[in-house]
């Protein structure tokens, strides 16, 4: 029971290390070059639009949870909402490319654009509503 254990324990760590550490290296990448201005522009000065930026972001940026969250984090910490992040979170793993190539071949193109249009606009309500309702009920 142990050894099955033990055995899991470490092929869990060798399949989601690697992106963890992609999601490091993109947090250093980030906190490193990404001009304070910019962030200040995308994130504070309309929360709307950056729910909106951060769920589109979502689709080509999302690789794995355990990967985003350290760059989730430095995104944080450096002034984007708690609905732009929400968004994200719920688009990335929404439109993530293994998770695509599986639904279009279950359900068709058309119910399949039905459903990347569903994913995106439910990431953007749900940060939308994290944004502008939380702070009231929160």
């Amino acid at each position: 029971m142990k050894k099955h254990f033990f055995k899991d324990v470490l092929k869990s760590i060798r399949i989601t290390l690697p992106y963890l550490m992609f999601g490091m290296v993109l947090t250093a990448l980030f906190d490193r070059y990404f001009p304070p201005s910019l962030m200040d522009t995308l994130f504070l000065r309309n929360k709307a639009l950056s729910v909106l930026f951060m769920a589109s972001a979502g689709v080509p940026v999302y690789v794995c949870g355990g990967g985003t969250i350290p760059l989730l984090s430095a995104w944080l910490d450096a002034g984007m909402s708690q609905g732009s992040a929400v968004a994200f979170m719920l688009s990335g793993p929404a439109t993530k490319l293994t998770n695509l190539s599986a639904i279009k071949i279950i359900l068709g193109t058309r119910h399949f654009i039905f459903y990347i249009g569903y994913s995106l606009l439910f990431a953007v309500l749900a940060g939308l509503l994290t944004d502008f309702v939380y702070p009231f009920i929160g």
